[in-house]
């Protein structure tokens, strides 16, 4: 079965060609970072407009990768959302032109879903399993007991983890996107600031992260009134340990009560470095999967996954009336 998925929530314009939600064709991603550098983010009226420009191309694109035609294509995953809702409808109207003009089953798509789906491209997910969603719009611990059954079991109180990084490192001074930029200066610096770990000791699986920003940000501030010399190397470090030692206890606290068989790490934020060395390090009683880092940011191959499992698990296929949505529930995704 040859999926084409679409994606377009919000600054990459891309498209991908899966045989039966594994085998990659084609991924083609069209990324806006160079645009929105400018801006120390995503604008997003820039953000829609850059979409148009491009949508054809790299649906052109990722047919000639692919080597096949529309003709081909057996089912079109595009993502619903959530999103920036100018950049979705690109996407989603994309798609719903192609379905029309082929005759292509169209299936919407949960962006979260998607990047959930983005570990099973290189390895099976095994059930029951615990998804840790780590990017800058989200923070979310999800049990699954199978296929495209979603139960949300934790959640981010305030800030999102990347949408945390992204504000520290304006604050330091570094370029655009933030995260990666942390994680690299962090790899050259020492732990030399105390900073808080929030919500690290309490019974439920949530998260918060806007006083660890705040904190970071004040000392900051302080420290230049003060005329001290900010060590960036060691704000980065001491900044990503105490963040990643609360996703790291927050996570084993999950596994031990819920006693799944493996564990995934999705979104943005999986591909960071320090993310992924103390997962590994402090759960070694079950498998740890994080998606290689050409799937861990947005990409189409992951909607394409996602909307593989549901058009199998669930037979569910969109109608024409299919639209975006800013928000939208993983839970009742699988509904």
């Amino acid at each position: 079965m040859l999926v084409m998925g679409v994606e377009s929530s919000c600054d990459e314009t891309a498209v991908s060609i899966l045989r039966d939600g594994k085998d990659v064709l084609a991924n083609t991603v069209l990324s806006q970072i160079d645009i929105h550098k400018a801006y120390g983010g995503v604008v997003p009226e820039i953000a829609s407009r850059e979409h148009v420009k491009g949508v054809t191309m790299v649906f052109d694109t990722a047919l000639k990768e692919g080597g096949v035609s529309f003709e081909d294509i057996d089912l079109i995953a595009v993502t619903e959302g959530p999103g920036l809702i100018g950049s979705l409808l690109i996407g989603i109207n994309a798609a719903k032109i192609v379905s029309l003009n082929y005759d292509i089953p169209l299936v919407g798509v949960h962006h979260i879903a998607g990047h959930i789906y983005a570990n099973n491209i290189e390895h099976d997910l095994e059930f029951p399993l615990l998804a840790l969603i780590v990017s800058g719009g989200h923070t979310e611990l999800v049990l699954m007991r199978e296929h495209y059954r979603f139960e949300k079991i934790g959640e981010t109180q305030d800030d999102a983890v990347g949408e945390a990084y992204d504000k520290i490192a304006r604050v330091l001074g570094l370029s655009y996107p933030g995260g990666p930029e942390v994680d690299k200066r962090s790899r050259e610096g020492e732990e030399l600031y105390e900073f808080p770990r929030p919500m690290i000791d309490t019974d439920d699986y949530d998260f918060s992260f806007s006083g660890l920003k705040s904190h970071v940000i004040n000392l900051h501030h302080n420290m230049l009134q003060r005329g001290e010399t900010i060590n960036v190397n060691a704000f980065c470090r001491s900044f990503q340990e105490a963040v990643t030692d609360v996703l790291v206890e927050k996570t084993k606290k999950a596994i031990d009560a819920y006693s799944v068989k493996g564990l995934i790490v999705a979104g943005g934020v999986a591909a960071n470095s320090g993310l992924r060395k103390k997962m590994k390090a402090n759960v070694t009683d079950i498998p740890v999967y994080f998606p290689s880092l050409r799937f861990c940011t947005d990409n189409a191959a992951m909607i394409a996954a996602a909307g593989y499992f549901k058009h199998q698990t669930l037979k569910h296929t969109d109608h024409y009336d299919l639209n975006g949505h800013s928000r939208l529930d993983l839970a009742k995704e699988g509904l």
